[in-house]
């Protein structure tokens, strides 16, 4: 057992300061899977490793999307490792071979969990979900179901289910995103109401939104340039704004 910070600060720097250089880097296994049941920001962190094994050794993580899955919580919108986290998910998820139940589930915890994200979250996770129904058409049954989710007594989804083959995702519709088109930030809004049109074939590229952040989104709106919005709503017909002025008879306005 290794103290919390300590965990953290080697799972910062294991995936390029420390696997790349050890001639068996599968010694790491049992610690990297030790790591990401953990929970919280050490499972996130414990990622980097895991995929570099996964991915280059052929470690085989039976439970893997299921663990993944159960680290989609509301917090995930708000740590501190979230680019990271969001940059692999986004690699764990590219493979076309993955079921449809499965990024369905994906797809609709992450649309839940939004609805109590900040702006700068939303801007990327709404990307996000888009490129995985690019990726996974069959998909797409929840924007276009049938009556959509005003045809539904009750959301079939299961939010507390911990297995994403038994969450009814597939079942379900994205009345989430639906929600976030009258959001109150402007851009959010525009980006959910993208949901409504047919997607493109290229995918967006979010590597750029990943590390966006509130200051960033303040300081963009405030560089805007203000339009000027009339403040008089009725159109001026003599020299003190009345009809039938004494003053219209000898004045005009130019």
């Amino acid at each position: 057992q290794l103290p919390t910070g300590l965990y953290k600060k080697v799972l910062v720097i294991l995936h390029d300061s420390i696997l790349p250089y050890m001639n068996e880097p599968t010694f790491m296994i049992d610690f990297l899977t030790v790591a990401y049941g953990i929970g919280g920001a050490i499972s996130l962190l414990a990622l980097n490793g895991l995929f570099i094994l996964i991915h280059q050794h052929n470690l085989e993580y039976p439970d893997f999307y299921k663990k993944l899955y159960s680290l989609l919580d509301p917090s995930i919108y708000h740590v501190k490792y979230r680019a990271r986290f969001f940059h692999l998910a986004d690699l764990f998820l590219s493979s076309s071979h993955l079921p449809a139940y499965l990024v369905a589930a994906f797809i609709k915890r992450l649309s839940r969990l939004a609805l109590t994200a900040p702006p700068e979250a939303l801007l990327m996770v709404i990307p996000f979900i888009c490129n995985l129904f690019r990726r996974h058409p069959a998909c797409r049954v929840l924007v276009h179901r049938p009556n959509g989710p005003e045809g539904m007594s009750e959301d079939p989804y299961i939010m507390e289910e911990e297995k994403p083959s038994e969450s009814r995702a597939l079942e379900s519709s994205l009345w989430e995103i639906q929600s976030l088109q009258n959001h109150y930030h402007p851009d959010v809004a525009k980006a959910a109401a993208i949901l409504n049109q047919s997607l493109s074939e290229m995918e967006d590229d979010i590597s750029g939104l990943l590390e966006l952040s509130a200051y960033e989104l303040f300081d963009e709106e405030v560089k805007k340039k203000a339009i000027d919005v009339p403040l008089e709503f009725e159109q001026v017909r003599g020299l003190f704004g009345k009809k039938n002025d004494i003053f219209a008879e000898h004045f005009t306005l130019d």
